[in-house]
C-alpha cells in the first residue's frame, strides 16, 4: 500500500475526541450536541441527546475502524464476505458501550450533566432489516467475526422501510410502516464515492474477440446504481471493527430536465422513483407477479453491488481476477443471495475476460452456501420467464452451468432420468423454474446446515442427491448467539452475579460458564440467582402492563413462546395447553397446579391467513380468561406485540420456561432456544433443530422432552395419519377443540376459528393432536418441579452454565476452520 500523505494529519487518538475517561466523554457529548446537532441543552429533544451520544460513541468506534483497515491492508489478509438479505442488528448504542468498556464512565458523564443513560438507550430505534431468525443470526455472526478479529464485511440492503411495526387491533395483527429512518441513523456513514451500476433486462450480443475467444455483451434496458452505507461493527474489548455495508438503490440520472421543461413533471422524476423502489421495503408481497419481480431485483441488486465491490477492493490491493478466491471467502446466507453464482461468473467472464474454466474455478472456490430450511416451499425458485426478462445474461450462464453439470450426472448415473430431473438447476415438472438451492449447491465448495439434525436431514431429504454425489461438500455448523448482547447487555443483574463468582473471562470464552456448576447447589448463590431473575420478571411485568394493560404477577411461572408465527412452530399447541388448564380450573377451582403467566409474541407474514388467525386466537383466549374472575388470578395470557431485538432483551431474561415446540424435523436450528437457556430458562421442547444439542449439553434431566421423533413422524405419515382419531379418543382434547369451535372465545361467532379447528381435525399437517397428550403430561412435570424451587433453581443454573457450545463465537470458529480457511488478524 502506498504511503498516505494524510496520515500525519489525522487527529490524535488520545484525549477528548476519542478518550474514554468521564471528562473526555462529557466534553465530546457537549461538542457533538452543540456543533453536530446545533443544539444547546436547554432546547435539545431526547432524540437530539441520543444522537449526540451516538456520535460520541461512534467516534470511538471509528478509531478502531481506521486501525482495522490499516492492519488488514498491511497483512493482506483473506477476508470473509457475508451476503445476507436480512440483518437484525438490534440497537447499537448499548452494545457499543459494552464492547468499548465505557458503559459506567458514560453513565457517570451523563449523570453529571443531568441526563439518564438508560433513557437515551431506550430512545434508539432499531433497524428492522430482517424478518426473524435469519437476520438476527447474521447480526450475531458479524458481532462474533469482529470479536474474534476475523477480517470480514457484511453485505445487505438498506431498506428504507423494514419489517413492519406490529400493533394489535380487536385482537388482530395490524401492520404499520416501519419508519426506522425517520430520525436518521447516526451509526451509518454514506459513501457516495462507492457506488456501482446494476443492470436489468435487455438482451445479449455474442461476438468473437481478436483472439478468437467467444465473448458476450449484455445490453440492458434499465440501469440503476447502488450507493454504499457503512455501519461499523465493533468487537468485544478488541481492536477490530469490521463493516456492515448496505446498498441503497438510486437512479443514474435522478432528474430529467427535458421532461420537466415540457411540463411532464411526473416523467421528470419517474426514473428516480422507479429505481429507489428496489430498496424501499423489506420483502415485498410476492404473491403477485410484480412482487416476485421486485424481490428478484432486490436480491440481484445487492449481490451485484457486493461482488463488484469485492473485486474493486481485491484489485486495489494488487490482486488479479484469477486469484480472487485466494483472498475472498463469500458466504451465502440461505438462497436469497444465490444469484451471486451467476453474477460472479458474469463479471469474471464478460468484464474480466476469464475463460469459462478459470471463472468456474474462482467462483466455486470462493462461494459457500448455508441452507436454513427443510421446507421445500421455502427453497427459492424463480420462474424462468421472470429470470429471462430481468437477467437474460445470467439465465444463459445458468443454462451453461446446468448443461455441464447434467453431462457429469449422465456420465456417473447413465439412464437415470429421474435423478437428472431432480438435480437439474431448472425445474421442468410444470412451469419452468430456476432452482436457487440447486445452483448454490452445485457451485459452492461447501454446503452446511445449521444444527446436527438439520444437516443430517438435509443430506437425506431436500439435497440427498447432491450429498450422494459430493459427500465431502457437506458439513454442519450449529448456530450460535451473541452472549454479550443477550446476557451481558440484556441481563445485567445475572451478569453481575456470574462475574462476581467466576470472573468476566466467560464473555470471551463462553465455555467458562461451566465454572457455575460448582455453585448450582449453593443455597446462598441460589437465593441471589432467584432474586436476579425475579427482578427481570418485574421489569418485564411493567413492560407488559404498559404495552397491553394486563397486570401480571412476577411470582407466577413465566411461560414464554416468542418467535415468528407459523403453523409448524405450533403456537396453537400452546393454546391447547392453556385451555386445558382453564378447563381444569373450571372443573375444580382448587386444581393443584402453580399459577402461570403465558407470554406469546411474534409477527405473522402479512399474507399468511392462518398465522394471523392464530394471533387472533391468542388474544381471544387472553380476553376470555381475563374476563373470568374465577380463573384470572391463576392464569394470564399475554400477546406481546412488536417482538423485536429490543424487547427480546427484556423477555429472554424473564422466562422461567422456554417453549420450543415445533414438530420434529421442521425447525432448522432455532436460536431463541439458546438465548432463553443462556439466561437460565428451562426448556420444554421436541427433538427438533438445536433442541437436541441443547438437551445433550445441559443434560436430559434438565430438559422437558415431549413429542414424536422425526422417525415417528415419518412412520405415522406413511401409515396414514388420522388426526380425528385423537380427538375422538381423548375427552379433554375434544373438550378443548369444541370450546374453540363453540364461539365462546369469539362472542358467539362460531365460524371465526373454524379454519383452525377444521385444519386440525381434517389435516393437522404439523401433528399437534398426535403430540397433544405428551405435551400436557410434560407440562405436568413442569408443574411438579416448580413446587421444588431449590431443584428448579439448580436446573436453571446448570442450563446457563452448560450453554458454552451455543456461542456465535464457536460457530464462527467452525466456519473459519471447516469452510472459509480464514485466520484472525490481531488489531492493536
Amino acid at each position: 500500500m502506498k504511503d498516505d500523505p494524510t496520515l500525519g494529519l489525522l487527529p490524535s487518538f488520545r484525549g477528548t475526541r476519542t478518550g474514554l475517561e468521564i471528562e473526555d466523554i462529557k466534553q465530546s457529548f457537549i461538542d457533538n450536541l452543540f456543533y453536530g446537532m446545533g443544539r444547546t441543552p436547554a432546547v435539545a429533544t431526547r432524540n437530539d441527546l441520543y444522537t449526540a451520544l451516538a456520535i460520541t460513541v461512534r467516534d470511538r468506534v471509528f478509531r478502531h475502524g481506521i486501525h482495522t483497515v490499516e492492519t488488514h491492508e498491511e497483512q493482506q489478509a483473506r477476508r470473509v464476505a457475508y451476503l445476507s438479505a436480512e440483518y437484525l442488528p438490534g440497537p447499537h448504542l448499548g452494545l457499543n458501550l459494552l464492547n468499548l468498556g465505557i458503559t459506567e464512565q458514560t453513565r457517570q458523564a451523563l449523570s453529571q450533566l443531568g441526563y439518564d443513560l438508560d433513557e437515551l438507550i431506550e430512545q434508539e430505534d432499531e433497524p428492522g432489516l430482517g424478518n426473524g431468525g435469519l437476520g438476527r443470526l447474521a447480526a450475531c455472526y458479524l458481532d462474533s467475526l469482529a470479536s474474534l478479529q476475523v477480517p470480514a464485511i457484511g453485505y445487505g440492503i438498506r431498506y428504507e422501510f423494514g419489517i413492519f411495526d406490529q400493533t394489535v387491533l380487536n385482537g388482530w395483527q395490524v401492520e404499520r410502516t416501519d419508519k426506522w429512518l425517520r430520525y436518521g441513523n447516526p451509526w451509518e456513514v454514506v459513501r457516495p464515492d462507492i457506488y456501482f451500476e446494476v443492470k436489468f433486462g435487455g438482451h445479449t450480443e455474442h461476438w468473437t474477440d481478436d483472439k478468437r475467444n467467444h465473448r458476450v455483451r449484455w445490453v440492458p434496458n434499465n440501469v440503476l446504481k447502488g450507493e454504499a452505507y457503512d455501519t461499523p461493527i465493533l468487537g468485544y474489548r478488541v481492536g477490530t471493527s469490521n463493516l456492515l455495508r448496505l446498498w441503497k438503490a438510486e437512479a443514474v440520472e435522478s432528474f430529467d430536465f427535458a421532461a420537466y421543461n415540457v411540463g411532464d413533471y411526473y416523467r421528470a422524476v419517474e426514473e428516480k422513483m422507479s429505481s429507489e423502489n428496489i430498496t424501499k421495503v423489506l420483502y415485498p408481497n410476492d404473491e403477485l407477479i410484480q412482487g416476485k419481480i421486485l424481490r428478484l431485483q432486490q436480491q440481484f441488486f445487492f449481490v451485484s453491488c457486493s461482488l463488484q465491490d469485492l473485486l474493486r477492493v481485491h484489485q486495489a490491493r494488487g490482486g488479479r481476477p484469477e486469484n480472487f478466491h485466494e483472498k475472498n471467502a463469500v458466504q451465502l446466507n440461505d438462497t436469497h443471495p444465490a444469484v451471486a453464482v451467476a453474477e460472479l461468473m458474469r463479471l469474471l467472464l464478460d468484464e474480466h475476460a476469464l475463460s469459462w474454466e478459470e471463472a468456474w474455478e474462482v467462483t466455486s472456490q470462493t462461494i459457500a452456501y448455508t441452507n436454513h430450511t427443510l421446507l421445500p416451499e421455502a427453497l427459492e425458485k424463480w420462474p424462468v420467464e421472470i429470470f429471462a426478462r430481468l437477467l437474460p445474461r445470467h439465465l444463459e450462464i445458468v443454462y451453461e452451468i446446468n448443461r455441464r453439470f447434467l453431462d457429469e450426472i449422465r456420465t456417473k448415473f447413465p439412464g437415470d432420468n429421474e435423478r437428472i430431473a431432480r438435480m437439474s438447476l431448472i425445474d421442468e415438472s410444470g412451469s419452468r423454474f430456476v432452482r436457487m438451492a440447486n445452483l448454490a449447491t452445485v457451485a459452492g465448495h461447501r454446503v452446511n446446515g445449521v444444527a446436527q439434525l438439520h444437516s443430517d436431514l438435509l443430506k437425506k431429504t431436500v439435497l440427498a442427491d447432491f450429498a450422494a454425489l459430493w459427500p465431502e461438500k457437506f458439513c454442519n455448523v450449529t448456530n450460535g448467539v451473541n452472549p454479550r448482547r443477550f446476557l451481558a447487555l440484556g441481563n445485567p443483574a445475572l451478569t453481575r452475579l456470574i462475574t462476581e463468582c467466576i470472573g468476566d473471562d466467560w464473555l470471551y470464552e463462553l465455555n467458562r460458564l461451566r465454572k457455575l456448576e460448582s455453585f448450582a447447589t449453593d443455597t446462598q448463590f441460589q437465593k441471589r440467582w432467584r432474586e436476579a431473575r425475579l427482578g427481570n420478571k418485574r421489569r418485564l411485568a411493567k413492560l407488559i402492563e404498559a404495552g397491553t394493560g394486563i397486570r401480571v404477577d412476577p411470582q407466577t411461572i413465566f411461560d414464554i413462546l416468542v418467535k415468528r408465527i407459523h403453523e409448524y412452530k405450533r403456537q396453537h399447541l400452546c393454546i391447547l395447553h392453556i385451555l386445558t388448564l382453564y378447563l381444569r380450573l373450571k372443573h375444580d377451582l382448587q386444581a393443584d397446579f402453580p399459577s402461570r403467566t403465558f407470554v406469546i409474541g411474534g409477527k405473522a407474514a402479512p399474507g399468511y391467513f392462518m398465522a394471523k388467525l392464530i394471533i387472533k386466537l391468542v388474544n381471544a383466549v387472553s380476553s376470555f380468561i381475563e374476563n373470568d374472575p374465577a380463573v384470572r388470578d391463576r392464569l394470564k395470557v399475554v400477546f406481546f406485540p412488536g417482538f423485536n431485538v429490543k424487547s427480546a432483551q427484556h423477555i429472554y431474561p424473564a422466562a422461567d420456561l422456554s417453549e420450543q415446540i415445533s414438530i420434529a424435523g421442521k425447525e432448522a436450528s432455532g436460536t431463541g432456544n439458546m438465548k432463553f437457556a443462556l439466561n437460565g430458562a428451562l426448556t420444554i421442547g421436541t427433538l427438533d433443530g438445536a433442541n437436541i444439542e441443547i438437551r445433550e449439553e445441559v443434560g436430559e434431566d434438565n430438559f422437558f422432552l415431549f413429542g414424536l421423533t422425526v422417525e415417528q413422524v415419518a412412520e405415522l405419515r406413511a401409515r396414514g395419519y388420522r388426526p380425528r382419531d385423537y380427538y375422538e379418543q381423548n375427552s379433554i382434547l375434544r373438550e378443548v377443540l369444541d370450546l374453540i369451535g363453540s364461539g365462546a372465545l369469539s362472542h358467539g361467532e362460531k365460524e371465526l376459528f373454524r379454519p383452525i379447528v377444521d385444519n386440525l381435525l381434517q389435516h393437522d399437517p404439523f401433528f399437534l393432536l398426535a403430540d397433544y397428550q405428551s405435551y400436557i403430561d410434560c407440562q405436568d412435570q413442569v408443574n411438579a418441579l416448580w413446587a421444588d424451587q431449590q431443584n428448579w433453581t439448580r436446573k436453571s443454573i446448570l442450563n446457563a452454565a452448560r450453554m458454552g457450545k451455543f456461542s456465535a463465537d464457536r460457530s464462527i470458529d467452525d466456519y473459519c476452520e471447516r469452510i472459509w480457511n480464514v485466520k484472525p488478524v490481531h488489531v492493536a
